[in-house]
C-alpha cells in the first residue's frame, strides 16, 4: 500500500534538509523507534508495536539509498521482521521538502509499506488513519526540535557566573614582592630546579575532561504504537454498518419467533 503524508516544519529549507538527512536526530521523533547503529548512510534499529495485548517489535535495516540534494529529495530503504516471527515489514521512504518561506518548508512524505501478519489484517483504510497519527506525532516533535534550537545555551552563563572574579589592590601589592623574589630565584636556574619546576608544572595542570557520548534512548525504553488505540475510531467506523445490519437481523428474528 502507499500512503501520502504533508507537514510544515517552522524552519528554512537548508536547515529542515540537514536535519532530515541526520538520522540520530530525526529518529527519536519516530513513535514506537529506537536507533540502534550508525555507519554512514546505513543504520539499524528496532520498531515496537502493540495490537491489543500482542507486543511487536520489528528489528531491521535501512539506509539512504538516494539524496538529491539539488532536489532536496531523500530516499530511505527499510526492512525488517518481528522478534518472533509473526511478521515482516517493508518500506520505502520518499520524503521531499519544498520551501514555503525563507523560515516555512513543506516536507511531502510518500511510503511504500508491505506488511505481513497481524497488523496486516487492518487493511489500507485504518493504516491511513494510523499513519496519518503517527506522522502528525512525527512532525510535532521535529517541529518543537528545530524551533528550541539555541546557539549559546545556559553553559555560557554558567561559564561566565561562575569565571574568579579579579583580585585587589591590595593583593596586588602583597604579591608584588614574592613575584621578584622568585623571578629573580629563577633567573639563572640550576638544572635541578629545572627539573623540579617542570614536574611542579605537570602535576599542576588539570586531566583532560572525559567526552560523554550523546545517550540514545534503548528499545526498552520507547513506548510502541498502539495500533487499536490509534485506529480506534477508524475501526468503529468501519465496523458500525455491520452492527446495524446484525441488530437488525435480530430484532426481524425476534419478530418472527
Amino acid at each position: 500500500m502507499q500512503l501520502e503524508h504533508t507537514f510544515t516544519v517552522p524552519a528554512g529549507i537548508d536547515e529542515a534538509w540537514g536535519v532530515l538527512l541526520d538520522i540520530e536526530k530525526v529518529a527519536p521523533c519516530m513513535p514506537g523507534a529506537a536507533l540502534d547503529s550508525v555507519d554512514g548512510d546505513d543504520f539499524t534499529g528496532t520498531v515496537k508495536v502493540r495490537l491489543g495485548p500482542i507486543g511487536l517489535t520489528y528489528k531491521g535495516k535501512a539506509s539512504f539509498v538516494e539524496k538529491n540534494e539539488a532536489e532536496r529529495r531523500a530516499v530511505i530503504d527499510a526492512h525488517g521482521k518481528d522478534a518472533r516471527g509473526n511478521g515482516t515489514a517493508a518500506a520505502k521512504v520518499t520524503a521531499t521538502l519544498v520551501a514555503e518561506s525563507e523560515q516555512s518548508t513543506k516536507v511531502s512524505v510518500v511510503t511504500d509499506l508491505n506488511i505481513t501478519g497481524k497488523p496486516a489484517q487492518f487493511g489500507r483504510g485504518v493504516m491511513v488513519d494510523v499513519g496519518n497519527k503517527l506522522i502528525g506525532q512525527f512532525a510535532d516533535c521535529l517541529a518543537g526540535k528545530l524551533a528550541g534550537t539555541d546557539a549559546a545555551g545556559p553553559e555560557a552563563s554558567n561559564a561566565a557566573s561562575e569565571s574568579p572574579a579579579p583580585p585587589s589592590p591590595a593583593a596586588v601589592s602583597e604579591a608584588e614582592p614574592a613575584a621578584n623574589a622568585e623571578q629573580s630565584a629563577t633567573a639563572q636556574p640550576t638544572p635541578a630546579a629545572a627539573e623540579q619546576a617542570e614536574a611542579a608544572a605537570v602535576s599542576a595542570s588539570p586531566p583532560p575532561r572525559p567526552v560523554t557520548p550523546s545517550r540514545r534512548p534503548g528499545a526498552d525504553e520507547v513506548e510502541p504504537i498502539d495500533l487499536l488505540g490509534s485506529a480506534g475510531p477508524a475501526v468503529a467506523k468501519r465496523l458500525a454498518p455491520l452492527a446495524v445490519v446484525l441488530i437488525v437481523l435480530f430484532w426481524l428474528w425476534r419478530r418472527r419467533r
